[in-house]
């Protein structure tokens, strides 16, 4: 297989409310660059280690999560660096930046862009909606991951830091 310009990996449990919002914005995504062979779209319900080499391949990545940090329904794209896990390698579930970083150690490669989109999770209850604060996000976060994806595969660079809405 022929390498990504442009990887799009989501996150997110499609049954935890606002944690589904990874797996929807990259349903949203593949449909949206169906016709674009050079966008890859991966939504899984955990990032793990054997994503790494995906990474490692493509050109640029756009990693999609929740976040229960952040407040209910904003949108944050920000650059991302590698950061190495912490305490061993976790094969449960690893962050974008902790992937970033095994790319490196065990491929010796990075993309030349890494960005996250991430959006403020209100509920993460058990249900297949999103909150109000979610679902009024949801134009907007479109809005930022086709810009987002269209300058990278333009070879554009990414947003300045925290570039959130």
């Amino acid at each position: 297989m022929k390498p990504a310009r442009c990887l799009i990996l989501a996150c997110g449990n499609t049954l935890r409310g606002d944690d589904g919002i990874g797996p929807f914005l990259a349903a949203w995504a593949q449909e949206r660059f169906q016709s674009q062979p050079e966008i890859r779209v991966i939504a899984r319900q955990q990032w793990t280690p054997e994503l790494a080499e995906e990474i490692s391949r493509a050109e640029s990545v756009l990693f999609i999560d929740c976040s229960i940090e952040a407040a209910p329904g904003s949108i944050a794209l920000s650059p991302l660096t590698p950061v190495p896990p912490e305490q061993g390698l976790a094969t449960h579930h690893l962050g974008a930046a902790e992937l970033l970083a095994l790319a490196k150690e065990f491929y010796e490669s990075l993309p030349r862009t890494a960005l996250q989109l991430t959006i403020g999770a209100g509920s993460l209850e058990l249900g297949e909606e999103f909150s109000d604060p979610v679902t009024a996000a949801l134009p907007r976060a479109r809005i930022l991951l086709e810009e987002a994806v269209l300058r990278v595969v333009a070879g554009q660079p990414g947003p300045s830091p925290d570039r959130s809405t």
